[in-house]
């Protein structure tokens, strides 16, 4: 950690409080001058950026735990540089992602998601990664923390912030496939800006600083808009605490287990020589890294999102077995015959009732398979969405669990429809 959070913002952006859209909305950050598109908002020096190397003993597989080391001793320490930027959070109490909501909330409120189980993976890392490394550091430097001041509990908020508030500099192209991502780093200024899907300013990267910039006209009074990314509403709900209303996300997704379209086929399967080559089938794709017991295939409002794995997976899976036999002896999964355009139209909205009878009724079940899980009626949750005045009752929680629900349903509604025979 070095340099000063002491900077100035531009004269010409100001800000205001407002109804929280989410615990991390209290300020909007609004223009006072109209500019135009690629204009320059804000500009952090890399010096001004809080961020930390890791040491070999603080190693681990999330690569958050030397930021989150200074960030405990730096929000506790009355003298620290940062102060007058960790001040803005005066106390954590108001953090609301679904990891401080109960249990039992989270699973009635948000099952089928698949964010109770993200927050279930988070909460048991958070704790080992204290346990078994943050404790023990604490533990041998006394003079910079303590273990009865600098608690889990601290640590689980901590991760909070840094998910909801920290950047990371995407790596290079080349770089993607061999390298870990990039640690975490906070960002004054920066962070200042809400999301939205639809933005209006974007954060560059440069080897001196970090540039926010409009990437479109911006009116004299208008919000100024950051990206976090194409984000879902349960990535959002997840990361970051809020969701944005279901229509409004153009970046929305709904996912199908894997498992789901196993279930599909295993359902049209009529002998045990059926369902042997079945399993034969299943452990190809797994080889090829197409398929996994967690993985998920993804789709959007405009068709599907991961559509070399799915379309490859209903490739093999309606093979004859003389297709298979093929297939599999002659290697015809290593020369990847099918072109990614043909693919992704195949997947898309306009290709998907186009598909061979036996390809659609796999998604259709799988979709539906996946549609059944959720713990609300999709018809309940839409006449709530519609009620203003029952809209109006719900707590926050219940609101940005609805907006996330039933997008994930309308997706796989329009799947249904799309695919029915």
């Amino acid at each position: 950690m070095k340099g000063s959070c002491s900077l100035l913002y531009p004269e010409w952006l100001f800000c205001t409080k407002a109804p929280p859209r989410s615990w991390m909305c209290w300020r909007r950050v609004r223009l006072q001058h109209k500019h135009t598109y690629t204009h320059l908002l804000s500009e952090a020096p890399k010096e001004n950026i809080c961020s930390s190397l890791g040491k070999a003993s603080l190693e681990n597989t999330s690569g958050w735990v030397p930021l989150l080391l200074a960030l405990m001793y730096e929000y506790t320490s009355p003298q620290s540089h940062w102060r007058p930027y960790l001040s803005l959070w005066s106390d954590f109490t108001a953090l609301d992602h679904p990891m401080f909501w109960s249990k039992d909330e989270r699973d009635r409120l948000l099952k089928g998601t698949g964010i109770p189980e993200a927050v279930d993976t988070d909460l048991t890392n958070i704790q080992k990664e204290y346990k078994d490394i943050v404790l023990p550091f604490i533990t041998l430097h006394t003079d910079l923390w303590n273990p009865e001041r600098h608690t889990l509990d601290l640590y689980r908020s901590l991760v909070a912030f840094v998910m909801a508030y920290s950047f990371q500099e995407p790596l290079d192209e080349e770089d993607e496939d061999e390298k870990d991502p990039n640690p975490p780093m906070m960002v004054p200024i920066a962070d200042m800006l809400n999301h939205v899907s639809n933005h209006n300013a974007n954060l560059e990267y440069t080897p001196e600083c970090l540039k926010m910039v409009s990437v479109r006209s911006i009116r004299k009074g208008e919000e100024v808009f950051n990206t976090y990314g194409q984000m879902a509403n349960w990535q959002l709900l997840h990361m970051y605490g809020f969701a944005e209303p279901y229509q409004s996300n153009s970046n929305d997704t709904a996912d199908i287990p894997m498992s789901n379209v196993y279930k599909a086929a295993v359902q049209v399967t009529r002998s045990e020589a059926e369902q042997r080559l079945l399993v034969e089938k299943w452990s190809l794709l797994c080889e090829m890294e197409m398929v996994g017991d967690k993985g998920v295939f993804i789709f959007g409002k405009s068709g599907s999102l991961t559509d070399t794995e799915m379309y490859t997976t209903l490739k093999i899976l309606c093979m004859s077995v003389e297709e298979f036999e093929d297939f599999r002896e002659n290697e015809g999964w290593e020369e990847a015959d099918d072109d990614e355009e043909k693919m992704l139209q195949a997947l898309s909205n306009e290709g998907l009732p186009s598909l061979p009878p036996l390809w659609r009724h796999l998604v259709h079940a799988a979709a539906r398979f996946t549609l059944d899980s959720y713990g609300e009626d999709m018809l309940k949750d839409k006449v709530l969405l519609e009620d203003e005045d029952g809209y109006a009752k719900l707590s926050s929680r219940q609101r940005r669990a609805l907006q996330v629900r039933y997008g994930q349903k309308t997706i796989l509604h329009q799947l249904l429809e799309l695919t029915k025979p």
